[in-house]
C-alpha cells in the first residue's frame, strides 16, 4: 500500500519526492540491500529508466543499505565503503529501534572509520532514515 499524502506530511516530508531527495536520476540502477518488502512503493514514482535491484550485485549508480543491527553494520561496513567510488551510497536505520538497530550517531561513526563522510540526511518514511556518504578525500 502506498502512503497517502497525509502519511507523508505526518512523517515530516517536505513535499519533495523521495527519489529526488535520494539523488536518483533517470537511467540509474539503484541497489537496495536489506530493503523492506514494500520499499518500492515508498519510493513512489521513479524517474524514467530507473531500475531497482534488490541486492548489491553488479554495478549500481546508487546503493541503499538498510541496516538492522549494530553487528551487521560493523561486519559489513568496509565492504559497503569499497562500493562508494562506484555508487552514491546511503545507509538507512530504523527510527525508534535503538536497542536493536543502530542510530544516526553509530552509523556515522562506523562509516567515518571506514573512510566515508556523510553529507546529507533524509527521512525515507515514518520508519527509516538514512545518511548519504562519499569517500573521504585525502588531504
Amino acid at each position: 500500500m502506498r502512503p497517502s499524502d497525509g502519511d507523508r506530511t505526518s512523517a515530516g516530508y517536505s513535499g519533495t519526492p523521495l527519489p529526488a531527495k535520494l539523488g536518483i536520476k533517470p537511467g540509474d540502477v539503484v541497489g537496495l540491500v536489506g530493503a523492506p518488502r514494500d520499499f518500492s512503493l515508498t519510493l513512489g514514482d521513479l524517474p524514467p529508466g530507473v531500475t531497482l535491484r534488490f541486492g548489491a550485485r553488479g554495478t549500481c549508480s546508487a546503493l541503499i543499505w538498510f541496516v538492522r543491527s549494530q553487528a551487521e553494520l560493523e561486519k559489513n561496513i568496509k565492504r559497503f565503503a569499497a562500493r562508494a567510488s562506484h555508487a552514491h551510497p546511503w545507509i538507512a536505520w530504523q527510527k525508534g529501534k535503538r536497542r536493536v538497530s543502530p542510530d544516526e550517531k553509530s552509523v556515522r561513526k562506523a562509516a567515518l572509520a571506514a573512510g566515508l563522510v556523510d553529507f546529507k540526511i533524509c527521512a525515507f518514511d515514518g520508519a527509516w532514515s538514512g545518511l548519504r556518504f562519499a569517500l573521504r578525500k585525502a588531504i
